[in-house]
């Protein structure tokens, strides 16, 4: 049955642990009894590996072992969970070449993104050992004399996590890295078509637990079907919070299902991106930004550049520079040196780029390169510029392919306009030297988006600030700043140490 498989060309995988079958679940022991789930390279279109899905049965285990693990780990000092956390930072780093060569081979992203996910998950353990040491609440003034109001901050209990194919690593680092150190057991599903990413991932997490004698309750994987597992998932009302990074459509879903039982949610959905080219702009700068922004990771960021918003006295010169730019894309296999633009991840991405290219021309789109599916093996389409109208209702659809729109602008206020009027929000980026026009972009009557850059892209968030976005987006934040107090519950708590009992706002009442 294995005998197509293309395991056998990529010595890596057995340096994580990976084999050609490989099950799919893990509560501490590894296990899978569902149907076999085939993982294939975006690259080749080839298949790599096979992993045998978790049943509802099996994901009902993992829930079990979270539970039995659940006291003793809220129990366990922050710094002592922080520990485990810099331990799992460590083992990360050691597989870091390993593990990045996969993301590149499963996912279709190039070597050197591959490399910086698993980079982001090793940088996302730094800081929350730091923060492992720096939780901390409030000593608030009473009005009440002898009374004290402390502000307390405790474990959710179980936490939910889903992931998206584009960033199978470090997304699930932003959350378990900073979940595990607010003394919260957790139970991962990845995206089904990078449940390699997920095995290797989770391999190394739980050789670190089995290392230092944490149950593996702490750390349970699925991998399943997200309308069997992933349904019985968000409705789990065990799950005090789930974290989910996908759609806007499936996030609409996960809200509603969630929310219906009082969970809480963390949503990072959809994004269509603008950067605004001032007339002062750096086009230096502008340029290398959006073509990164357009073209990284074949445009299956959700900060990827969907919108390039340009100040008609720049435009033409801006349009010549990018189309020329364009042109010098080395494409080919991601884990070939020099590569800068690899496949889309499956055959339906390819769908969605030449069905969306259809509709955009339906729409008085004009194509000004690209535009076309790559013949061969794998899933290669060229990035594409597309000149068109920015009242066209396709310019308010996500499409999660290299696209870009460019479009012209007269005014700054227009430029904004242009920037807020489609349903999501989430990145965003200016390039300008006016320092007035900086400030009143990040201001109130600015980007409507949840990250709002100046002289920067679109794309490369760093962890030390909330990553997340407004409207459609879905609200949610992860990584830095105080994104950790989404995975506690606060606690308001009044210390009378008088021998009185007055009461607030001077109510009397004695019996």
């Amino acid at each position: 049955m294995a005998s197509d498989l293309t395991f056998s060309e990529y010595p890596f995988l057995a340096e994580l642990g990976l084999q050609e079958e490989n099950p799919g679940f893990f509560n501490g022991t590894w296990g899978g009894s569902g149907s076999l789930l085939t993982s294939y390279s975006p690259a080749t279109g080839k298949p790599i590996a096979r992993v045998k899905q978790a049943t509802v049965e099996e994901y009902e285990s993992c829930v079990a072992a979270m539970i039995e693990a659940q006291a003793a780990w809220q129990l366990t000092p922050a710094p002592k969970r922080g520990e485990i956390v810099r331990q799992i930072g460590d083992a990360l780093r050691a597989k870091r070449d390993a593990l990045g060569h996969l993301v590149s081979l499963e996912m279709g992203k190039i070597l050197s993104e591959g490399l910086g996910e698993v980079q982001e998950f090793i940088d996302i353990c730094d800081l929350a050992v730091g923060l492992s040491r720096g939780i901390n609440g409030q000593v608030i003034p009473s009005e009440r004399p002898g009374h004290t109001l402390l502000e307390f901050w405790n474990p959710l209990g179980l936490v939910g996590i889903i992931t998206a194919f584009n960033f199978p690593v470090a997304v699930y680092g932003w959350n378990v890295a900073i979940s595990l150190i607010c003394g919260n057991c957790n139970i991962w599903k990845g995206a089904s078509t990078t449940s390699l990413c997920t095995l290797a991932v989770q391999k190394i997490v739980a050789e670190v637990l089995a290392k230092n004698g944490i149950p593996g309750g702490v750390c349970t994987m699925v991998v399943g079907p997200g309308r069997t597992v992933g349904e019985h998932m968000i409705n789990d009302s065990r799950l005090a919070l789930v974290s989910f990074t996908g759609s806007s459509e499936i996030g609409v879903h996960v809200s509603e299902v969630v929310h219906r039982r009082f969970g809480r949610t963390i949503l990072e959905l959809g994004g269509n991106n603008a950067t605004i080219i001032m007339p002062d702009a750096d086009l230096d700068l502008a340029i290398r930004a959006s073509v990164f922004g357009a073209v990284g990771t074949c445009g299956q960021r959700c900060t990827s550049l969907r919108r390039l918003i340009v100040h008609e006295s720049v435009y033409e010169a801006v349009k010549a520079r990018l189309l020329a730019a364009y042109a010098t894309v080395p494409r080919g296999n991601p884990l070939a040196p020099g590569t800068l633009l690899g496949p889309l991840h499956t055959r339906a991405a390819v769908k969605e780029y030449t069905d969306g290219l259809e509709e955009i021309q339906k729409q008085g789109g004009v194509i000004l390169t690209g535009g076309r599916p790559v013949p061969g093996d794998g899933f290669y389409v060229e990035p594409t510029v597309v000149e068109i109208d920015p009242s066209a209702p396709i310019v308010k659809t996500e499409l999660f392919v290299p696209i870009l729109y460019i479009m012209k602008f007269k005014t700054f206020e227009e430029a904004v306009r242009l920037n807020n009027s489609v349903p999501q929000g989430l990145s965003s980026s200016i390039f300008t030297r006016d320092v007035k026009a900086a400030f009143r972009w990040m201001g109130p009557l600015g980007s409507d988006c949840g990250i709002v850059n100046v002289n920067v892209g679109t794309s490369g968030a760093e962890i030390g600030g909330a990553f997340g976005g407004e409207k459609d987006t879905g609200g949610g934040r992860e990584s830095g700043s105080d994104s950790w107090k989404q995975y506690m519950r606060r606690s308001t708590c009044t210390v009378n140490f008088s021998d009185s009992l007055p009461l607030a706002q001077g109510v009397e009442f004695t019996v």
